[in-house]
């Protein structure tokens, strides 16, 4: 009964920003950490950025200072802000969080994908 669906993916000039959502619906208790990975043209899908539901954010090293994410705990919401893209940072992103169904164990969702082409 849970679905993620991302937006706000598209086309984007090199040294342009982008802002990708991602939106929890259907019935659960709590999200947990909620994170954004990504798949480039043939290499596997790797993690990007998390936070927690009280804010505590990582990121991979490649994307500090770059990249922002944060969340409205209120709209079950996940945010992903990129900022000076590259060519390289073109990908499918997804969004994941870790949801509690009963209160007690979480499980693994994820959303389907938003494809963000950073070209001139």
């Amino acid at each position: 009964q849970v679905q993620l669906v991302e937006s706000g993916g598209g086309l984007v000039q090199p040294g342009g920003s982008l802002r990708l959502s991602c939106a929890a619906s259907g019935s659960f208790y709590s999200i947990n950490t909620m994170g954004w990975y990504r798949q480039a043209p043939g290499k596997q899908r790797e993690l990007v950025a998390t936070i927690t539901r009280g804010g505590v954010t990582n990121y991979v090293d490649s994307v500090k200072g770059r990249f922002t994410i944060s969340r409205d705990n209120a709209k079950n919401t996940v945010y992903l802000q990129m900022n000076s893209l590259k060519p390289e940072h073109t990908a499918v992103y997804y969004c994941k969080a870790d949801i509690l169904l009963t209160g007690i164990r979480g499980m693994d969702y994820w959303g389907t994908g938003t494809l963000v082409t950073v070209s001139s």
